[in-house]
């Protein structure tokens, strides 16, 4: 997630509840972008660590949990940067002018120069991020598909580039020995039904086969991979996108929560402010005054009670603002009270975080190391391949 500080209701309901519930059933590496930040804030670098540490503290508190997933900052682990450079050797130039949000947000953004090297390359230290991690799934909205889409694009040209060794047949036999005999005899069988008749049942079952394998090394597995396909051996294995479930978290004026709309309620928002902010929220314009009836599907407050309210509060919303037997404050406060609730164990745990630096540093730094044993592997491996081993 890119630096951005104290996070709000959006990012909660949009990415902090997935990234909670798939830390219990991935290994999952969750890191603060500020490399990411510097692309567009380059000339405005002062909150940038501050705004890392705030970022952080909103993870925990929301349950992200350091014994469950590696939390890190993303300038922290410098292989991050090193393969980022390695690829771009590699990468046409085209690929990383096509990307749809290359042009969207230079539109967007039309206030700030973006014609920078940073900026043009900022989806390739995206997939240098997934890429290191050698990882098979990333949690993204739909408008990040195209970025999954350029790093398994990269993955494929690296592999075909630099996964060709010289000895690649003869160590993908000698792998393919190491599996035992049963299970070696049945990976040639799936392979030569896969390559010689393109049975895809055949290549689904050699690859579940490959990742139930406990003795063989990461290498050979790789390789065999790579010999089951027809091709060499892979090196950084292409990630699939993992999407998230689309945020329906609007905001107080009915827009995307969003910090530049100004509409948030942050996660560690007071119980009084937000009741204030809610009460004051835009309603139907037809309501004029208490007695007119109004049409909840013209209200952001109704968008608020299908996040927060069952079916009972939502029949009583519908019913009692088009009959007018409600009032726009009586039908806005379940939803204050929803909210307000939500909050408070998020607030209590991120007061003991900001009076505990040290420990949310500690974690960080924890995080940070775990995240460099992973990396350091993969850039040993990424090296040897392009010839920069020096023994």
């Amino acid at each position: 997630m890119r630096a951005t500080g104290r996070l709000h209701l959006g990012h909660y309901h949009g990415v902090l509840k997935n990234w909670v519930k798939l830390q219990h059933q991935y290994e999952c590496f969750f890191f603060a972008a500020d490399w990411h930040a510097l692309t567009t804030e380059y000339d405005n670098v002062g909150g940038i660590a501050n705004s890392v540490w705030e970022m952080i503290i909103d993870w925990l508190a929301a349950g992200v949990n350091p014994g469950s997933a590696k939390i890190f900052i993303q300038s922290r682990v410098p292989e991050h940067a090193e393969l980022h450079l390695l690829l771009s050797m590699i990468t046409p130039l085209g690929w990383l002018e096509r990307v749809p949000t290359y042009k969207d947000q230079q539109e967007k953004l039309k206030e700030k120069d973006l014609a920078t090297y940073g900026f043009l390359g900022y989806p390739l230290l995206q997939s240098a991020d997934i890429l290191i991690y050698k990882a098979g799934l990333v949690p993204v909205g739909e408008d990040q598909v195209s970025h999954i889409e350029l790093t398994r694009e990269v993955a494929r040209r690296f592999n075909h580039l630099y996964g060709r060794e010289p000895d690649f047949e003869e160590k993908a036999g000698a792998a393919v020995r190491k599996m035992g005999k049963k299970n070696a005899k049945l990976y040639s069988e799936l392979r030569k039904r896969y390559q010689e008749k393109g049975d895809i049942e055949a290549l689904a079952t050699a690859r579940a086969l490959l990742e139930s394998q406990q003795n063989v090394t990461l290498g050979d597995r790789e390789r065999l991979f790579g010999y089951l396909e027809g091709g060499g051996k892979i090196i950084l294995p292409e990630p699939q996108p993992l999407l998230t479930p689309a945020s329906k978290m609007p905001g107080l004026d009915g827009q995307k929560m969003s910090k530049s709309y100004g509409n948030t309620i942050s996660l560690r928002e007071e119980p009084a402010d937000v009741e204030k902010k809610l009460r004051t929220m835009p309603t139907d314009p037809a309501r004029v005054r208490r007695t007119d009836p109004g049409d909840p599907d013209k209200c952001p407050v109704w968008q608020l009670h299908q996040v927060y309210s069952d079916e009972e509060v939502k029949a009583w919303v519908q019913q009692g603002c088009r009959s007018a037997g409600i009032g726009c404050l009586e039908c806005k406060q379940p939803v204050i009270d929803a909210v307000i609730t939500e909050l408070a164990p998020m607030r209590e745990r991120a007061a003991e975080l900001t009076a505990n630096p040290n420990l949310v540093r500690s974690i960080v730094n924890d995080g940070c190391d775990a995240a460099r044993e992973v990396t350091r592997k993969t850039l040993e491996e990424v090296r040897q391949a392009m010839g920069l081993e020096y023994r």
